[in-house]
């Protein structure tokens, strides 16, 4: 690559904020031989325009030998991002390569066949006539020979080895805080009925350990592998049938890299199997800090890499979880620009919303978000509920309240439509949400407020997570729930004129504050250094609940747009939360994958 051509790559006519002072930064961090760049930015840095200029410097076609690897990569997790890349015009010489379910097959009688499903996948030997026009093979060709290819995490994961999609010079990967996750939950093996279409003519063992996951992993293969065969050998397969083949080539890809993985002597990665329901019930192989996955997948596609997000909090244990030395990784920091008065935390805690105190707290949080409704009576909010069974149960009391007309929630199979919906409405209508906390972008008067009803500490019943904590990892414990705490914060203030409250309703937030403060940003520790304690109304249903009988006023969301109780450091809500949440730390995961 040639870092010295980054700021010239930059897109945009003009550049805003830090953006021009973080392009020379990460050219000095390429510059000085790293082959890892960390760039930590910050919502509304403008992210995707500073991966476009890193990108920009791989090495082209013609200033290399034929043996040398030219262009770049853009990927990222999140299917949304992929859309909003595809859909600015600043990025439009990026070409986007998506997973074959995603284009329709163009013969006639089959235009609402996926390309999965098309008769090229069902017959033996078909030869299109139109494959040539066919709108992902022809995606596939532009992308292929693009210097710069967008895809999903997930596309780019599945075209390991491919050789259209080769090593390239330059991969940036866009939201890459949970890369290791990712990868964990990509490697991980589901045996159910759902994922296994002979679930029910096969006999399942009881796992007693991973010696006998193995064995039994090899087995099913083996079995998968004929059943596939005997599909192969039809001449023609029915859409079902053409489904049946692909999940067993799936299955049999998953279960085979399990089985080398576990028996290769220089793996560094552990495995851990789970079958609640014992003999005859369904098994979950998962994967711990899936390096050899990693490297195979992501590392050996590349040079040169760019992984940006604004959560990658500590350095060391990011390289250890995804599998670099931290000695060839450099972390650019991106100053925050949007002010800090503009993007306020309040303290309305009720109490613990773990298992054992939910029935107690929940109700006093309703009428919390209740009465912030009434503080807002002309804006529209966003509650974050973290989990299904507290979203039925916090619209439920909303509705006992009598402020229903204003509170709208998503089914888990209609999230985008129901999002988009009311999104798309004029009412200050509140929206439950779960699992919304990245991801999703609430400018402007889309959201004035949120609420975090729980802290989202990862569920200590996972394997995984049980596992790690049995090993002491609690540092990571917190920093897997900060992370996502400083991503939800950023979902309602996407711009320097922007302005957006957080109220926080789970005293574990403070907790967690609390311990995993050495991990903090500078720019979040200042937004929690300022929190209060916001003057909310009197619990008035009527006030702020029905739409017709909503009083105005102005909210103090924070900034010029309303009354900032943190102004003077001398109030003594300021001076309680500096002192509870600067001390030392103490001791003791839906987006939809797109794959090809």
């Amino acid at each position: 690559m040639n870092p010295e051509r980054i700021v010239d790559e930059f897109p945009a006519p003009s550049f805003r904020g830090n953006q021009q002072d973080a392009l020379e930064d990460i050219r000095a961090a390429f510059e000085s031989g790293n082959d890892v760049v960390l760039v930590r930015a910050p919502t509304g840095s403008g992210k995707s325009l500073l991966a476009r200029s890193i990108a920009g410097c791989a090495r082209r076609v013609e200033d290399a030998d034929p043996t040398d690897a030219t262009g770049s990569y853009y990927t990222t997790p999140q299917v949304s991002q992929l859309d909003d890349v595809a859909s600015d015009d600043l990025l439009d010489d990026l070409k986007i390569i998506r997973g074959k379910r995603n284009y329709s097959c163009i013969l006639p009688g089959e235009h609402d066949t996926p390309v999965d499903r098309a008769p090229c996948a069902r017959e033996k030997g078909y030869d299109c006539s139109v494959r040539h026009r066919c709108p992902y093979f022809s995606d596939r060709a532009i992308a292929s020979n693009r210097e710069i290819a967008a895809m999903t995490l997930a596309y780019f994961m599945r075209t390991a080895g491919s050789e259209v999609f080769r090593k390239r010079d330059m991969v940036v990967i866009d939201e890459a805080h949970g890369l290791a996750e990712w990868a964990e939950m990509y490697a991980t093996i589901d045996l159910n009925p759902r994922t296994v279409p002979i679930w029910d003519d096969l006999k399942i063992p009881e796992m007693t350990g991973l010696d006998r996951a193995v064995e039994y992993a090899d087995s099913l293969s083996a079995t998968c592998s004929r059943r596939k065969d005997d599909l192969i050998a039809q001449q023609e397969l029915t859409p079902a049938e053409a489904a049946r083949r692909d999940r067993f080539q799936e299955l049999i890809s998953e279960l085979d890299w399990f089985v080398d993985d576990y028996r290769n002597p220089d793996s560094a990665t552990e495995w851990v199997v789970d079958q609640p329901e014992g003999k005859g019930g369904p098994i979950t192989i998962k994967p711990m800090n899936p390096e050899r996955y990693l490297s195979h997948t992501v590392w050996e596609r590349g040079n040169k890499f760019a992984l940006l997000s604004a959560t990658i909090l500590n350095k060391e244990a990011f390289c250890r979880q995804v599998g670099l030395e931290p000695s060839r990784v450099a972390l650019v920091d991106v100053g925050h620009t949007f002010p800090v008065e503009n993007r306020p935390l309040y303290d309305v805690t009720q109490g613990k919303m773990t298992y054992e105190h939910r029935e107690e707290t929940l109700p006093k949080i309703a009428r919390t978000i209740v009465k912030i409704m009434q503080k807002h009576p002309d804006e529209k909010g966003i509650v974050h509920a973290h989990s299904y069974h507290i979203q039925e149960k916090l619209t439920r009391k909303l509705h006992e309240f009598g402020v229903g007309d204003r509170v709208r929630a998503h089914e888990r199979d209609s999230r985008d439509a129901d999002l988009e919906a009311w999104k798309a409405g004029d009412d200050p209508d509140v929206f439950i949400s779960v699992k919304m906390e990245e991801a999703l972008d609430l400018k402007g008067d889309l959201a004035r407020w949120q609420v975090l009803c729980k802290a989202p500490f990862l569920n200590t019943s996972d394997s995984r997570v049980a596992h790690r904590l049995e090993n002491g990892q609690w540092a990571w414990y917190y920093r897997a729930a900060l992370r996502t705490v400083i991503q939800a914060c950023g979902r309602v203030i996407r711009a320097p004129d922007d302005y957006g409250a957080t109220y926080l309703a789970d005293s574990s937030l403070l907790q967690l504050f609390d311990r995993a403060r050495t991990d903090m940003p500078d720019w979040f520790a200042e937004q929690v250094d300022r929190m209060s304690d916001p003057d909310l109304p009197e619990f008035d249903p009527g006030s702020g609940g029905s739409i017709g009988k909503r009083g105005g006023g102005v909210s103090d969301s924070g900034g010029s747009h309303g009354s900032n109780r943190n102004n003077g450091g001398d109030s003594d809500t300021n001076s309680r939360s500096k002192s509870q949440y600067s001390g030392e730390r103490k001791s003791p995961m839906a987006d939809v994958w797109d794959t090809e």
